[in-house]
């Protein structure tokens, strides 16, 4: 590699890592329990108390009238906005609001039994792990917040690739995994820093690009709702919004939605009006039977008042793209094997991100030229007097 070609490098390097480091701490202290989720969910909160051996809520139990007749006598005056399953038990919940396209901060989430019909809580969104992941999200800026985050993500790409080419250079004449101890302070950080973050490349590529695709959820629902959704429910264009009081049967909808994908688990209901469904129909979602298949969703839209399927079809790429890179992104494929493995090459990115903050921190009396020339000698040239 040429010089010119080194010291270009190493300028992308050093000013995309600069600007990302500090978002990329944040992102990584407080991913690291959200990995940790459900175990601490688990252990924080409040089991429901379900019925026994009662079938799963995606499966079967009282009708869906019945159940969201219920939800709805317990909100008065408030319209039902999502009803989620349970494909392990009889726990369900249905989401309402003042209106259909009422923003998060006022939907109520309520937590029933399928079962028996009881109510069993309401979802919990003030604890520690709602705030972490809401800072981890968004930093509690909404949509600008996940599209800074997501631009943070970009970069922090961006500083793996470039750190990426500077390393071959720079190992030309050292051994995989040297460890100068016995050289300067520096010295020694430096190569803590370049053998962590080989170690940790592919999974710091995986999350960042994962994290950068959670980052774009907003725009690619938009997205999907302007292209498909509307040739879906072309034959809808310019009617007035069905009001709820026109609603139909949802046990007949979700019989058309059933008969339309044998095989396959409702995981949720949106209603008319939000952002999951066009203005007059149930947007049943249903994920694949299989665990290769069940991150994947395909939703079939019957007309909320009619109960007769409008159309079903697969999600487009990039909302495939977006269900895969959720679970992927927090480690929740491979159960607490990989979650631990998650979590270790977490703290292996905060040990890179801070030595790579500290090298800067120390390195600023050291010329650029000294810096290429370090990489171009292959390791040979001390990057900074012994301290």
């Amino acid at each position: 590699m040429t010089r010119s070609a080194i010291r270009a490098w190493y300028l992308v390097h050093k000013w995309t890592s600069l600007v990302c480091t500090a978002f990329l701490l944040m992102l990584c202290v407080t991913g690291l329990p959200l990995i940790f989720h459900a175990e601490i969910d688990a252990l924080t909160e409040t089991t429901p108390a379900l019925a026994k051996g009662a079938v799963a809520s995606s499966k079967g139990g009282l009708p869906l009238d019945t159940m969201l007749a219920k939800a709805l006598a317990a909100r008065p005056g408030e319209v039902p906005l999502f009803m989620a399953f349970d494909n392990d038990r009889s726990l369900m919940t249905i989401t309402t609001g003042a209106r259909p396209d009422v923003a998060g901060s006022g939907m109520t989430i309520q937590l029933l039994d399928r079962a028996t019909g009881a109510s069993v809580g309401q979802e919990n969104e003030d604890g520690v792990m709602h705030f972490l992941l809401t800072l981890h999200t968004d930093m509690f800026l909404g949509l600008p917040g996940m599209l800074f985050l997501g631009a943070m993500g970009v970069l922090f790409v961006a500083a793996l690739v470039s750190g990426t080419v500077l390393y071959a250079p720079f190992m030309r004449k050292l051994d995989f995994g040297t460890l100068r101890t016995s050289r300067s302070k520096r010295i020694k950080w430096l190569d803590y820093h370049n053998l962590l973050g080989i170690v940790a490349l592919a999974w710091m590529l995986v999350v960042g690009v994962t994290g950068v695709i959670n980052a774009l959820a907003t725009p690619i629902t938009k997205l999907w709702q302007m292209n498909e959704l509307a040739e879906m429910t072309r034959a809808y264009a310019g009617r007035e919004a069905l009001p709820p009081s026109r609603y139909g049967s949802l046990d007949k909808a979700m019989a058309e939605a059933r008969k339309a994908l044998p095989g396959n688990n409702p995981q949720f209901i949106a209603f008319p009006g939000g952002a999951f469904s066009s203005k007059h129909h149930y947007a049943v979602f249903f994920q694949g039977g299989t665990p290769l298949t069940e991150r994947l969703l395909t939703p079939a839209l019957i007309d909320a008042e009619t109960g007769a399927l409008t159309d079903v079809r697969p999600m487009p790429w990039y909302n495939q793209a977006l269900s895969l890179s959720r679970p992927l992104h927090f480690g929740d494929y491979g159960g607490p094997i990989l979650k631990i493995l998650w979590a270790v090459l977490d703290l292996f990115t905060i040990v890179v991100l801070g030595s790579g903050l500290y090298l800067w921190l120390g390195k600023r009396r050291a010329p650029l030229d000294q810096r290429v020339r370090e990489v171009e000698s292959g390791g040979r040239m001390a990057p900074v007097a012994a301290e």
